[in-house]
């Protein structure tokens, strides 16, 4: 059943299909476009059927035709092919068979990068198992060619296998999930089901169906340069009323003093000089309500900055980029009871907790697909120190396809 899964993996990793945010095609690099052709061939090769490639958002679509003859809900699987904002280049895997549990792993041949379960503990979990790793010097990109390595195999098995009933399956391979635009051009009557799944979650038993709601907010501050000698009463140092916005944002509510369902503003950066300065935050919250008064805290604060000027000296472009899925989901649980079911049936205890982040599923979820996310397997995701389990892996393969069949029955 897994004899492809890790030469699958291997290979997608090796692929180089990192995303670029400041590209303005879709997919933002042509080696996700040229991945996505290599996607569709090994498609048909395992005998999918109706293989497209959509050339407006980037996504390969593919179809595995019910095999019973009633009626039954359609489900959709779906990864992302890009990877995160680290060095993907030449990514050469380690593999670590029968890990103890407590050895520390060199990632390099000089050890200055190593997996040491101080520093990493969910090592600890994995005694006995087969880990994939970096060799210090790229990230892994099992987030997410975990997901479709997975998705892969578990179609691969389900085509072997006509005697395991289900329903129509449909699969999607997206691009540029990593810099937030992957799902934004998804197109909800090509892919035609009636609800789908990211496989992109982390650890083994990993099932979300809450993720933040989140805005970004691009903040021009507008100075006034004059010599620093002459400068009282009518300088105004635009780098200091940045510092100024900031400190008159809650001091403990930022991503390093938050966990669980906690918000956050998060200041990613600030640049300029006396004369003009920019910063950039994202502001996350899984609650709409407290989502809308953090966006208003902003606002207000760029009112009161500017109160003491005779022009506007704080200007805000502030932006939506995606909702907590959860208030979609919430309206019909029974996909996430399914997952569950599923989960529990090969031997995996359910991990439900909201995401600290987002998934190609919140947009795709408001789009009209409800879309939760099961773990993928990855863990210490856009970094050197990512690595993986292949038997996690192994038993997402186990949850997708038992989805399909319970999903039949």
């Amino acid at each position: 059943m897994y004899e492809n899964l890790l030469p699958r993996f291997l290979r997608y990793v090796k692929t180089e299909t990192r995303s670029d945010a400041t590209s303005t095609t879709t997919p933002s690099t042509q080696t996700q476009v040229a991945f996505a052709k290599e996607l569709m061939k090994e498609l048909e090769e395992i005998g999918m059927k109706d293989i497209s490639y959509n050339d407006k958002n980037g996504y390969v679509i593919a179809t595995l035709p019910s095999n019973v003859d009633k009626e039954v809900r359609k489900i959709g699987f779906i990864a992302h092919m890009d990877t995160a904002d680290f060095n993907a280049e030449n990514v050469n895997p380690q593999i670590i068979e029968n890990y103890d549990g407590e050895s520390t792993i060199k990632l390099d041949k000089e050890g200055k990068y190593t997996l040491n379960t101080k520093d990493f503990p969910s090592l600890k979990k994995y005694k006995g198992e087969t880990l994939i790793t970096t060799d210090g010097s790229t990230l892994l990109g099992a987030d997410d060619k975990s997901g479709i390595a997975e998705i892969m195999t578990a179609m691969e098995y389900l085509i072997k296998n006509p005697e395991i009933k289900h329903g129509e399956i449909r699969v999607g391979f997206g691009p540029d999930e990593e810099i937030g635009i992957g799902a934004d051009k998804f197109d909800v009557k090509e892919f035609n089901t009636d609800f789908a799944y990211t496989m992109d979650g982390g650890p083994l038993g990993e099932l979300e169906f809450e993720t933040f709601s989140a805005a970004q907010a691009e903040i021009t501050l507008l100075g006034k340069n004059v010599h620093p000698g002459t400068a009282k009463n009518t300088m105004i140092n635009a780098l200091q009323l940045g510092i100024d916005f900031h400190n008159l944002l809650p001091e403990n509510e930022r991503p390093e003093n938050t966990e669980g369902r906690e918000g956050f503003y998060h200041l990613l950066a600030f640049d300029g000089n006396v004369e003009e300065a920019k910063m950039t935050y994202i502001i996350r919250d899984h609650d709409r309500k407290i989502f809308e008064e953090r966006k208003q805290k902003v606002l207000d604060i760029q009112a009161k900055l500017n109160e003491q000027f005779d022009q506007e000296r704080v200007v805000i472009d502030m932006f939506d980029q995606y909702y907590n899925m959860g208030e979609i989901i919430e309206k019909d649980m029974s996909i996430i009871d399914l997952a569950e079911g599923a989960m529990k049936e090969v031997g995996i205890e359910p991990i439900i907790e909201p995401v600290r982040g987002g998934t190609d599923g919140s947009k795709i979820s408001f789009m009209g697909i409800p879309t939760p996310n099961i773990f993928g397997g990855a863990e210490n995701m856009h970094g050197r120190f990512e690595y993986v389990s292949l038997q996690t892996m192994e038993k997402a393969v186990d949850v997708i396809a038992k989805i399909a069949e319970n999903n039949a029955k």
